[in-house]
């Protein structure tokens, strides 16, 4: 298990890309969260096996009909806490 940092930035606010996300993060069996970012971004930590995490992070930058992903950012990080579900920060 590894833990992926996720920063997307384009037109990901508003349009349903957080609750997108949960969806394909519990379609892959993925555990963290999403969280918009001030600046306009998305924060995703997402923790999952490799193969995993390397499918949920192609939809997540494929993104929703209504998103439009014009760069993310991907970082493996320390795993500092364990997740039981992927959750939408507010």
């Amino acid at each position: 298990m590894i833990q992926l940092q996720i920063i997307v930035t384009g037109e990901v606010q508003g349009v349903g890309y957080r609750y997108y996300t949960q969806m394909k993060a519990i379609q892959f069996g993925i555990t963290g969260w999403v969280k918009n970012l001030q600046e306009g971004g998305v924060e995703i930590l997402a923790s999952g096996s490799r193969a995993d995490l390397e499918k949920f992070t192609d939809e997540v930058r494929r993104g929703n009909p209504f998103s439009t992903v014009d760069h993310i950012e991907v970082n493996e990080t320390e795993k500092t806490e364990t997740y039981k579900s992927f959750a939408i920060k507010y």
